[in-house]
C-alpha cells in the first residue's frame, strides 16, 4: 500500500507544475549521445507525449550528427568541422538532407506514434528562411568558406502553430532554404533558440549528453544550478562557458530578452530527466533565468 501511496504523491508534487504550465509552448531540443541510444529515444518521445496528453504544447527540434557522420563515412565523404560546425560540401548537404528527414524525424515520429502520441514532421526547410554562414578566421579576420551552413534570418512559425491548435507536436529538422532555393545545414541549438524566440515559448529545453553548465568541465558533479542573463559573460570570461556551448549560451539569451521564460540545459542520458526538470521541485540540470526573474 506504501508504494502506491508514494505514487499518489508524486502526482501530486507535479500538480501544480501541470496548472502552470497547461497550454504552455515548450520547445525541447534533442540532441547528443542520447538519440544513440534506443530505449532512451523511446524513453524521451514517450515523456514528450506525456507532455502534451496534460496540456502543454511541446515543439521538438532534433539534431542527428552522428547519424549523419556514420552515413558519410560509410559513402566515403570526409567529415570535417570547423569551430563546431560541419563543413557541407554539396554532396554533404544531400546526406545531411536525406539522414536528418528520412532516418532520424521518421525514427522519431514513430517512437511517438508507438505510444499513442499524436506528432507531426515539418521540415525545416518549410519553415527556415537562411542565407549562408561565413566564418571569420581568427587570425586573419577573413571570411572562411564552410560549404551550405546557413544562418536563420526569419522563422515562419504559421505551420507550427498550426499544428499545436490540431493538438500536434511538431518534429523539426534543422535544415533552412535561402532565398535561391539552396538547402543550407543550420546548428540544431541555434535553430531550436530561433525557433523558441519566434514561438515566444515559455520555456526551452536542451537534452544533450551534458548536466548542464559545469564549473569544472571535468567534473559532472559541479553542475551550476542557476545562471542569471547578468553572469553569463563572467561565465565566459572565466572559461566556465567555451567551444560549442557559447553559441548555444548567446542563441538563448536572445530568446530569454525575446520573452521565453526559461531555458534548462539537462542530461538527455538519464532516463526522465525532462519530466524530472518540469515536473518537479527539486530539478535537474542548469536553467538559464532573466537577471531580474530571481
Amino acid at each position: 500500500m506504501k508504494e502506491v501511496i508514494d505514487k499518489a504523491m508524486v502526482l501530486i508534487e507535479a500538480l501544480p507544475y501541470i496548472q502552470k504550465f497547461r497550454d504552455a509552448v515548450v520547445v525541447v531540443k534533442f540532441g547528443g549521445s542520447a538519440m544513440e541510444d534506443p530505449e532512451l529515444v523511446k524513453s524521451t518521445m514517450r515523456d514528450i507525449v506525456f507532455m502534451e496528453c496534460i496540456g502543454m504544447r511541446p515543439v521538438v527540434v532534433h539534431g542527428g550528427g552522428k547519424a549523419i557522420s556514420a552515413e558519410l563515412k560509410r559513402q566515403n565523404i570526409k567529415v570535417e568541422f570547423v569551430n563546431g560546425l560541419r563543413n557541407t560540401c554539396a554532396d554533404t548537404i544531400k546526406i545531411v538532407d536525406n539522414v536528418l528527414h528520412e532516418h532520424v524525424n521518421k525514427s522519431l515520429l514513430e517512437h511517438g506514434k508507438a505510444v499513442g502520441g499524436r506528432l507531426t514532421g515539418i521540415s525545416g526547410k518549410k519553415i527556415l528562411s537562411a542565407e549562408k554562414l561565413f566564418l571569420q578566421c581568427p587570425d586573419t579576420g577573413k571570411n572562411l568558406d564552410i560549404g551550405f551552413v546557413g544562418n536563420i534570418i526569419d522563422v515562419n512559425t504559421k505551420e507550427i502553430y498550426a499544428a499545436l491548435e490540431q493538438g500536434l507536436i511538431p518534429v523539426i529538422p534543422p535544415l533552412g532554404v535561402g532565398s535561391d532555393g539552396q538547402v543550407y545545414n543550420i546548428n540544431a541549438d541555434i535553430a531550436a533558440c530561433k525557433i523558441t524566440e519566434a514561438l515566444k515559448a515559455r520555456k526551452l529545453i536542451f537534452l544533450s549528453d551534458v548536466p548542464g553548465i559545469l564549473r569544472d568541465p571535468n567534473d559532472e558533479s559541479s553542475v551550476i544550478g542557476t545562471v542569471r542573463t547578468d553572469e553569463v559573460q563572467k561565465l565566459i570570461d572565466d572559461k566556465v562557458i567555451t567551444g560549442g556551448m557559447l553559441p548555444k549560451i548567446k542563441s538563448s539569451l536572445h530568446a530569454l530578452e525575446a520573452g521565453t521564460n526559461k531555458v534548462h540545459m539537462i542530461d538527455g542520458r538519464l532516463q526522465h530527466s525532462l519530466l524530472l526538470e518540469i515536473f518537479t521541485t527539486e530539478g535537474i540540470g542548469t536553467q538559464i533565468v532573466k537577471a531580474d526573474s530571481i
